[in-house]
């Protein structure tokens, strides 16, 4: 049984002190919120990920970056390798997310040498696929996934559905305020599970999680995961108020059900 995912990227927003404050509101929280199928994850910028881990070291939420370095270490100015995000105990990374192709010219090629060093130190990639508006208003939504998909995966054999999980994110659908529907969303997710199934086996299909992102809010998530192929959200800026999060947790705990 695959779990649902309740993934919050900040991308460049909070203070520290704002980061402190969401953290412990949301250990509150948990004290009387138990589910052991729901993964929280929180992924806020970088420079407060040391502070987010230690807020939350004896708690269920996990703690994610939003990049990381394909370079283990040397003359990269600038950049995080994959090492020290371990060194710190992060969990999770975001790779390939619509931003970082758009305005820093990332392909398939480099998201999949991120995602085979993050595979290397243990920590679980958020993989990121999707198409923009042009492309699924000229019905090639399917063709656009599916050469993500070959460029992420050439040369991979196998798959482990402990070292990452997909996402996918309409471009369109991100910070617009439109969200694909449900029955779009479900579409094209079963689309991808059908071709991992294809490039693969229906065991690693069947455990492989697949999220949507592109504007997830408490008023629209509990029709996404009835969907049998939606197992949870990466979610933008529904993540960054606290009694939003808590929420679309609630939402998740009652579609266990």
């Amino acid at each position: 049984m695959r779990k649902i995912y309740i993934a919050g990227n900040w991308k460049m927003n909070k203070s520290c002190a704002e980061t402190v404050l969401f953290l412990n509101s949301l250990i509150d929280f948990n004290n009387s919120y138990e589910s052991e199928k729901i993964e929280q994850i929180i992924c806020p910028p970088f420079i407060y990920l040391e502070k987010a881990k230690e807020i939350t070291a004896n708690s269920v939420i996990k703690i994610g970056a939003q990049n990381c370095s394909e370079q283990d270490n040397g003359a990269y100015t600038g950049e995080v390798s994959a090492n020290m995000l371990k060194d710190i105990k992060v969990e999770y990374c975001i790779i390939g997310h619509s931003e970082r192709r758009e305005y820093y010219g990332e392909n398939d090629k480099l998201i999949q040498s991120k995602y085979l060093k993050l595979k290397e130190h243990g920590i679980v990639s958020i993989i990121c696929i999707g198409e923009t508006l042009d492309e699924r208003e000229s019905g090639n939504t399917f063709e656009v996934i599916k050469l993500q998909l070959e460029g992420i995966f050439d040369g991979i054999d196998t798959v482990e559905s402990d070292t990452f999980v997909l996402a996918y994110e309409p471009v369109w659908a991100i910070g617009t305020g439109k969200t694909a529907t449900p029955e779009q969303a479900q579409e094209v997710h079963h689309f991808i599970r059908t071709w991992l199934k294809e490039k693969y086996n229906k065991q690693s299909a069947d455990s492989i999680a697949i999220l949507y992102g592109g504007s997830v809010k408490p008023s629209n998530i509990k029709e996404l995961l009835s969907c049998p192929d939606i197992d949870g959200g990466l979610i933008g800026g529904a993540s960054l108020d606290i009694e939003s999060y808590k929420d679309m947790l609630t939402i998740a705990k009652e579609s266990e059900c």
